[in-house]
């Protein structure tokens, strides 16, 4: 028998639909949608989602199972989803469990039936809206406790995401001579842990919060700075440990929120997207070749490029809206995107920075700790 559900935003407007998943659990978070058409297994474990529900574009989800393999961290990270259909019937010889199962599991609630183009269009309009699902709950109350949960300005949730010990990426090199890559875990999905390794790199992730000069004692031949939730101008934490690597010249990757807060870091500033860039069709122009990529994008914060300093050339817009996309030092060895070029899921058009970055590694001499 199917329970209905409800979706209450905090402009008092409330979807009706039925509840799959853990049924009787509830979900509360900032309301977001993402475009792509499959890829929900990465898409529910990507760190960066922490604290959103995310409302799915394409009308069918579920239909290829759960493989339990393809997912970007070891536990769903979305508050909750949104979706037109859930299919209870998936086709594919590598699934272990359909959807509906693997969110019984993890412990999040879903809700379906609900007109999620009327919802895309009203988010597009308002900007991203705080909601709850619930199926206990009359909608002025849930509409109540929508406009209390905290907005997403202001937000540190890294602290939510990262590791609580360093570790090994187990498919890493094993050579001593392999270049040691640490990545700055504020949330970082394993793909880009799989494209390091997949270059030949060891890779030693370590929590958001690890002193620079602890990360530096390890003579990495470069660091990535990952993706991860919330606001970037909340994490002040991290701002003096990016100035300590900068100040050695040792190889920076930043990623998505490494990105962010290079900027950051640079004393650029950042501001909150009116409703971010959740998807894998995101077109990005690559100004120094001309090229265009089509992107996979994850992210509700954005650089504003007129803070930027004279020493950071950008590299890369959106040609949707225009937005920072990409950036590098103009001496120092330090690149930076906004987009996932690890995709997943996504086209894989930008992988090629890996390829620059791990270049890098092997050039570039970092000064004397």
């Amino acid at each position: 028998m199917r329970v209905r559900a409800l979706l209450a935003l905090e402009n008092g407007v409330v979807f009706q639909g039925y509840a799959f998943g853990a049924i009787g659990r509830e979900a509360a978070g900032e309301v977001v949608f993402n475009t792509a058409m499959s890829g929900y297994e990465e898409i529910l474990t990507d760190p960066s989602y922490r604290g959103q529900i995310v409302v799915f574009t394409y009308p069918h989800i579920g239909n290829y199972g759960i493989t339990l393999e393809d997912g970007e961290s070891g536990r769903v990270q979305v508050e909750g989803i949104v979706v037109h259909e859930c299919s209870r019937v998936f086709s594919n010889w590598r699934a272990k469990l359909s959807l509906a199962e693997y969110l019984e599991q993890q412990g999040v609630i879903g809700i379906e039936g609900v007109d999620t183009r009327m919802l895309v269009r009203m988010i597009r309009d308002k900007g991203a809206l705080r909601g709850v699902i619930s199926t206990q709950a009359h909608p002025e109350e849930l509409v109540e406790r929508a406009r209390r949960i905290p907005p997403m300005e202001g937000l540190d949730l890294t602290d939510a995401v990262s590791t609580a010990e360093p570790y090994w990426w187990a498919d890493s090199s094993q050579a001593e001579d392999a270049p040691l890559v640490v990545v700055i875990d504020y949330g970082v999905k394993w793909s880009i842990l799989r494209n390091l390794a997949r270059r030949g790199c060891r890779v030693l992730v370590m929590p958001a919060r690890t002193p620079a000069e602890a990360v530096l004692e390890l003579e990495p031949q470069g660091i990535v700075l990952s993706n991860g939730p919330g606001d970037p101008a909340a994490i002040g934490y991290a701002l003096p440990q990016i100035r300590r690597f900068l100040a050695v010249g040792i190889p920076l990757l930043g990623i998505c929120l490494g990105h962010q807060l290079l900027g950051l870091a640079f004393g650029a500033r950042t501001y909150k997207l009116k409703f971010g860039h959740h998807g894998a069709n995101h077109p990005v122009l690559d100004l120094p070749t001309g090229r265009v990529e089509i992107t996979s994008q994850n992210h509700g914060f954005a650089v504003d490029p007129a803070t930027l300093p004279p020493e950071l050339e950008v590299t890369r817009i959106n040609l949707n809206d225009g937005t920072l996309e990409g950036m590098r030092h103009r001496e120092l060895p330090v690149l930076a995107v906004q987009y996932h070029p690890e995709a997943a899921p996504g086209p894989h058009d930008a992988l090629s920075l890996f390829d620059e970055f791990v270049a890098l590694l092997r050039t570039e001499t970092p000064a004397a700790v």
